[in-house]
């Protein structure tokens, strides 16, 4: 049987072929730092200790991270402890103290836990490490797979945690690669381990509050299962392995699907329509997830299909997901934010352009650009006019060309293919009684200066990124 040493070189150098690969010589790279999520308990210490073996033998810098909650009583003691460990192995140790907000609506231990990740992900970021090494093991997969099975998750959840990945939304880093690489090593070969190594560590006393449902299991049904399903750790693994190929396989057709119904940002309703209701949900899923929105429940997905392909062409249909809106128009579906609706009676405002490149105009929710142009304003004449942005009223006029008629900003609106969710956000600017500006369809054309040397064109950029 390999030993835990062996185990975890092994692990480190897959994860490292994985992802810290040299594009000249296709050969794993070692990183110049890495990082451990350093707690105190079994655990981290085992991993800290593996860790610091590695990294003298590679020359490679080694840290390790604390983070403080403050919850227990004893979590000063656990940080001394910590730094201690860490001065005696010669390895760089910094802490973060973190404060949990006692009305967090996911409970304690969910809030911890995104403080904790979120504090990891600003010290490496602080300290430019790309890999953070964290002790989960072979329980801890096995209790992960069955608290997702009791929550009704799908694939994805059974999947249980990867050697490695990424988790920008978590970390708040996006080149920060999150490792695991005891994956495979049961906590009984931990204990083993720090026994035969004399491995010092603390006792976090959370970890026996029978309240929090990864203690529940581990004290109250894994034994249980350890009693009539010897081994039953690893069948987990094993099942979670065979998930992640599913999961894949599950990604890689809604990645094809995506493709084949893309339009710009936006879904085809028409292609959407010929997929199977299963296909369609995990479409929506792959969807969200490349948006890095919430994935929503079953339920959900099936009425906002339901919807989407039910709803007639002409409807304005929006479907309200805790992070966005999902809109159906002219057989397309968006994905759009969710914005605090602008007054409609909100103050105009006035302006004197003196030459700025920008201007931000907060109530409005946008800015308001001034680019250089071939064709445009006249530079000297703009800066001599008093400007008034403000929501349209309704009955606006615009000529777009010379060779072309006055139409309504309905009429352009339409011809634009401009969302009816959106022209109500979008402003216009009058200079007097004058229609200067319309944001999404443009200039009047009888403002512009075809003779001028120096010329400017205007641009609106609202708070959800758009440019018109």
């Amino acid at each position: 049987m390999a030993s835990i040493n062996d185990v975890f070189e092994r692990a480190l150098e897959k994860i490292q072929a994985r992802v810290f690969v040299s594009s000249h010589v296709n050969q794993p790279v070692l990183p110049a730092a890495f990082a451990v999520a350093y707690s105190g308990g079994l655990d981290s210490s085992v991993l800290l200790h593996l860790a610091n073996a590695y990294a003298r033998q590679h020359g490679i810098k080694l840290l390790a991270f604390h983070i403080h909650h403050g919850i227990s009583p004893n979590a000063d003691a656990w940080l001394q402890h910590c730094q201690h460990e860490s001065a005696s192995m010669g390895v760089e140790f910094e802490a973060r103290h973190v404060k949990l907000v006692a009305q967090e609506k996911s409970g304690v231990e969910e809030a911890a836990r995104l403080k904790r990740y979120a504090g990891l992900g600003e010290l490496c970021l602080l300290h430019k490490v790309e890999l953070l090494l964290t002790a989960h093991h072979q329980d801890d997969q096995a209790e992960t797979i069955l608290l997702q099975l009791l929550r009704g998750s799908g694939v994805a959840g059974l999947s249980g945690m990867d050697a490695a990945n990424r988790a920008p939304d978590l970390l708040g880093n996006e080149d920060l690669l999150m490792a695991r690489p005891l994956l495979t090593v049961s906590r009984a070969e931990l204990e083993m381990f720090a026994s035969t190594q004399k491995i010092s560590f603390v006792d976090d006393e959370s970890n026996s509050d029978p309240r929090y449902a990864r203690n529940a299991l581990r004290q109250q049904v894994m034994p249980s299962l350890a009693q009539y399903f010897p081994g039953f750790q690893d069948r987990f693994a094993r099942s979670a392995s065979h998930a992640q190929s599913a999961q894949r396989l599950l990604e890689e057709l809604a990645a094809q699907d995506l493709l084949a119904c893309l339009d710009g940002e936006c879904l085809q309703i028409g292609q959407i329509g010929e997929l199977s209701p299963d296909r369609c949900y995990n479409l929506l899923r792959y969807w969200f997830a490349t948006r890095s929105l919430r994935m929503p429940s079953s339920a959900w997905l099936t009425e906002l299909r339901s919807q989407l392909l039910e709803a007639k062409d002409d409807a304005q249909l929006c479907v309200t997901h805790p992070d966005c809106h999902i809109r159906r128009y002219r057989d397309r579906i968006f994905i759009t934010p969710r914005l605090d609706d602008i007054e409609p009676d909100i103050e105009p405002f006035a302006f004197q352009w003196n030459g700025e490149k920008q201007i931000e105009i907060p109530r409005y929710q946008g800015i308001l650009y001034f680019d250089d142009a071939a064709q445009g304003l006249d530079v000297a004449w703009l800066r001599t006019q008093a400007c008034s942005l403000q929501l349209r009223a309704g009955g606006e006029r615009l000529k777009l060309a010379a060779n072309r008629p006055t139409k309504s900003l309905k009429y352009h609106y339409q011809s634009f293919d401009v969302p009816a969710w959106e022209r109500t956000r979008l402003p216009v600017i009058w200079i007097g009684k004058q229609l200067l500006f319309a944001a999404g369809i443009g200039l009047d054309c009888q403002h512009i200066n075809e003779e001028s040397n120096a010329k400017i064109s205007l641009r609106w950029e609202s708070a959800r990124g758009n440019t018109v």
